[in-house]
């Protein structure tokens, strides 16, 4: 049920680093065929930062790691969008599917890969706890022995409860050169991070310790290179959704959508180049991981 790469399976073996791409982005984050650009660019990132990658998704009743060019060309739009609950019906079903952040953790779990790059986190919805809305990806996090770099949480989240569950669920928070967690789109602004980290080899060293202690996941924070207030046009995206009767996994996409159409495509290339900037971050940190077993 699960084909890994013969370069990502080498990796393995030989205890390289090795960072998980979700393709959920590929598929779902950006217009038809510029997932794929974004989701090749994320993997030379990871190349450039001294790892293999590993993009994630289920094809023809198998959950691929390692997906090949051709292969990431087939996620698009009409692909399921798999969290971790979602897995085996693709799978069994054969359906094409692209992971979310929890599922592509799932599939890290099973597989032993402890790095991933993403865009933003899933977390704890606005009005909670109408409607109870919380993501599978916090719950995933928790219990598996894997660090993600992302760009905080998804900015149409409520990042303070998000930041508070992670807590009681003992995730480390790091910020990345930061003491704050970033707003996704905004560097500043966000609650306090748990650590403040300066360097991919602090990072690395903090993972290992928190593996050792018997911990679980671990978050890291990016702060993007340039940072846009979108706060407004967030909550105009979720009046819509709410108008349109918008709810669960499609919200994200349908604000996607709305912010990159408002903004003129300012969010677009900010969200392109965030994950690109993780992506490059995680294979840093997966690297000096390697060089310290």
């Amino acid at each position: 049920m699960i084909r890994i790469a013969p370069e990502v399976q080498e990796a393995l073996d030989y205890a390289r680093g090795v960072v998980a791409l979700e393709t959920t982005l590929v598929a779902h984050g950006f217009p038809p065929g510029e997932g794929v650009t974004v989701g090749l660019a994320s993997e030379e990132a990871v190349r450039a930062g001294g790892a293999v990658p590993a993009t994630i998704g289920v094809l023809d009743g198998e959950v691929v790691v390692g997906l090949d060019e051709a292969e990431l060309q087939r996620f698009d739009a009409s692909a399921r969008k798999l969290g971790p609950r979602d897995l085996a019906a693709a799978v069994a079903q054969q359906a094409p599917g692209a992971t979310t952040v929890g599922g592509t953790l799932a599939v890290c779990g099973r597989v032993g890969i402890r790095f991933m790059a993403t865009g933003g986190l899933g977390g704890v919805h606005r009005g909670w706890p109408s409607p109870p809305d919380v993501s599978a990806d916090l719950a995933v996090l928790a219990r598996t022995q894997a660090l993600v770099v992302s760009s905080g949480v998804k900015s149409l989240l409520d990042v303070a409860a998000t930041a508070e569950l992670l807590e009681t669920l003992g995730v480390p928070v790091l910020g990345w050169q930061t003491d704050e967690l970033p707003l996704f789109y905004a560097a500043r602004g966000g609650p306090t991070v748990s650590a403040r980290i300066e360097s991919a080899e602090e990072a690395a060293c903090v993972a290992g310790v928190h593996w050792t202690l018997g911990g679980g996941g671990l978050l890291v924070g990016r702060p993007p290179d340039e940072s846009l207030d979108v706060e407004p046009l967030i909550q105009q995206a979720l009046a819509a959704a709410d108008d349109q009767g918008v709810h669960g996994q499609a919200v994200t996409p349908f604000v996607l959508s709305y912010l990159h159409r408002e903004s003129g495509g300012r969010t677009l290339a900010a969200n392109r180049d965030l994950i690109v900037a993780n992506a490059r971050l995680a294979g840093e940190i997966a690297s000096a991981r390697a060089e310290d077993v």
